[in-house]
């Protein structure tokens, strides 16, 4: 029987999980070491604490993710296809690993997180749009 997720070291459990499923994933693991180039030894450790402030209200995690994902998604598409196989390799990591009131919460939070960077990627996406047709008909 899975135990919940309770505990900083069930968080960087399950964050190591999901980053070597993301890694192996023939989108993902594009994105995140071709484009991207994460350094992965800084990058986890930002992952822990920023699960730890979304699950257990930890503060520590600094960061501003949806300008990150903002300034990825110019380099590469961040899709529905992305996220969703985002959340498919977060679900799968966290039902390997935990079950229970907590487990369901990462799984809510993870959702709305990819929801809300999905937004605002889109946002960003047609403020461009709307910037480029303005300057172009500032040039006429």
């Amino acid at each position: 029987m899975k135990r919940d997720l309770s505990t900083p070291a069930d968080v960087v459990q399950l964050v190591d999980t999901f980053y070597e499923l993301v890694r192996a994933d023939d989108i993902l693991g594009v994105i995140f070491d071709e484009v991207a180039h994460v350094d992965w030894e800084r990058h986890l450790p930002k992952m822990y604490a920023f699960w730890e402030s979304v699950l257990f209200g930890t503060p520590g995690f600094k960061g501003n993710p949806l300008a990150v994902h903002r300034e990825l998604a110019r380099r590469t598409p961040l899709t529905s296809v992305e996220f969703g196989r985002w959340l498919e390799r977060f679900h799968a990591a966290l039902d390997s690993l935990f079950a229970g009131p907590m487990a369901e919460e990462a799984r809510g939070r993870a959702v709305r997180i990819a929801a809300v960077m999905r937004h605002g990627i889109a946002q960003d996406a047609l403020d461009d749009g709307l910037r480029i047709r303005v300057d172009v008909r500032a040039e006429s």
